[in-house]
């Protein structure tokens, strides 16, 4: 079926302070390097993340934390102090990786977790060596006291903890998993954690995520975003605001909070995206359906939300849940980042993760003790030593530099075979089809592209004045031939005017 997509338009207008993306020009998507050391993060904003198109790295919380036995993951997200030492290295490091990203035109978004501290018992040090006590709510390192925390005043459950997600009192004020809960309506609070912010953005970040977001009044960030600087001149310009998304968890349900009471002045994580896309690409719901994409299928407006196929926690249950597609599938997962990539829909964030046990999802990174291991890379651009980097992958890394050219072009001539065969253009930029069906797909469509021999990004590479895949030839009248195998590895083809033989290549615009 063969059809153009009438009002398929995604507006740039942004209703949000601190919702436009702080890329540098041509760029729009970015990478959580997820448990990477500062140092790893620096080489490969120079050697990879520069030259393949990247717009920025989600870096995990730069602030101290806990130091939990084994060293799970999970450790970062308890925060002792704001000192910026982690296992990921100390504020040195990290102003070198932000200076030496920032030159070549990748940014740093740090992950920002202030709704609250540790686990509420126990104690210990931190990775800076800041004491705390999470019995009596006593963390010298900011400092916070049992006075900063929400108690039985602000939260009525009985054992302080979330049970009850129809109660949006109980999930603001309360504790996510019993860690110590911070009074966010407290100026002192507000003050403090502005502060911590404010130093990264001195540093040169160019924004945040902010993590358990819906655990916090939509009233109490605002107040805390409003005291925040301006992003350094020097990289960004002049008067501009810090990006920030916020992980809120909402599937659309029944619950008390919904995304859109954050989306007035900053952006939010989509979690239905990646669910959605996961059982079409798992043929529970056809592949014509998403002639659609976006706003229709009951998500938030493309300017609010940042997209993504799979996160740090749902990739491992949590957060969310299971359901999405993550490395563990690689070849319906390359499929769906393509689709994500290659759609207009939202802002785009790809995972980059490192191989766990899934019967053991607590556990860290690749590590020597106290030490995360180093980030090696192959002779064949992928990386090594337990680190997956789905960012390196080929199908993946040509993509983003396909959304790269295409941006500011809305979907056109799409066509589908009524079933899990799909094509579609972007304006008179870029086309794709992929074949999720059980046939062969052959076809000639309409790609809306200037007449030329094209490299297909998803099979190889554009080497001026070679390609190293695939080449598909669009004749005068936009017209081209399709031949994918429904049992290929990669059961797809993608072509943009960056990667046309006998014109300069292109990753950004």
């Amino acid at each position: 079926m063969a059809v153009s997509v009438p009002g398929k338009i995604f507006s740039t207008a942004l209703s949000g302070e601190f919702s436009n993306p702080t890329c540098a020009p041509g760029r729009h998507s970015i990478v959580h390097l997820f448990e990477w050391k500062w140092s790893d993060i620096a080489q490969e904003c120079e050697r990879f993340l520069g030259p393949y198109g990247y717009c920025g790295v989600q870096i995990s919380p730069p602030n101290e934390n806990c130091v939990i036995t084994n060293r799970p993951w999970r450790e970062r997200y308890q925060p002792v102090s704001y000192k910026l030492t982690t296992r990921s290295g100390d504020e040195h490091r990290l102003k070198d990786m932000i200076d030496r990203c920032n030159r070549v035109n990748v940014r740093i978004y740090a992950d920002a977790v202030i709704n609250h501290m540790t686990g509420a018992g126990g104690s210990g040090h931190g990775t800076a060596g800041s004491p705390w006590n999470g019995q009596t709510l006593s963390y010298p390192g900011v400092p916070f006291s049992g006075w900063d925390f929400n108690s039985g005043n602000e939260c009525h459950s009985s054992d302080m903890n979330i049970h009850n997600y129809n109660d949006a009192n109980e999930v603001r004020n309360c504790r996510l998993v019993n860690l110590a809960d911070l009074k966010l309506g407290k100026d002192y609070v507000r003050d403090k954690i502005a502060e911590y912010l404010n130093h990264l953005i001195d540093l040169g970040v160019g924004g945040f995520r902010v993590d358990a977001a819906k655990h916090m009044w939509p009233g109490d960030l605002r107040a805390i975003f409003a005291r925040l600087h301006n992003l350094k001149s020097d990289v960004f310009g002049s008067n501009v605001k810090p990006f920030i998304y916020q992980e809120v968890i909402d599937m659309g349900g029944n619950e008390a909070i919904k995304a859109h009471e954050y989306t007035t002045f900053a952006r939010v994580t989509d979690f239905i995206f990646g669910m959605k896309l996961a059982q079409v690409f798992r043929h529970k719901i056809a592949a014509k359906w998403l002639y659609n994409w976006g706003e229709s299928w009951g998500q938030p407006n493309t300017n609010n939300v940042v997209v993504f196929i799979d996160n740090h926690d749902n990739q491992r249950g949590h957060g969310g849940g299971g359901g999405v597609l993550t490395h563990f599938e690689p070849k319906l997962y390359k499929l769906a980042t393509e689709f994500m990539l290659a759609h207009p829909y939202g802002f785009t964030r790809i995972m980059s993760s490192y191989d766990f046990d899934r019967s053991n999802t607590n556990l860290g990174p690749p590590h020597d003790g106290s030490s995360i291991k180093d980030v090696t890379i192959n002779s064949d651009l992928k990386c090594g030593g337990g680190w997956t980097c789905e960012h390196r992958w080929r199908q993946i890394f040509n993509m983003v530099a396909f959304r790269n050219v295409v941006m500011g072009t809305n979907v056109q001539n799409w066509w589908d075979n009524t079933n899990y065969q799909i094509a579609f253009g972007r304006g008179n930029k870029g086309f794709i089809v992929m074949n999720m069906d059980s046939s062969r797909l052959e076809q000639t469509l309409q790609t809306g592209l200037p007449a030329g021999t094209y490299c297909d990004v998803i099979s190889g590479n554009y080497e001026d004045p070679n390609c190293t895949g695939k080449m598909i030839n669009v004749g005068n009248d936009g017209r081209a031939h399709f031949s994918i195998d429904n049992s290929s590895d990669d059961p797809s083809i993608a072509i943009h005017i960056g990667a046309r033989k006998g014109h300069p290549k292109k990753v950004t615009t």
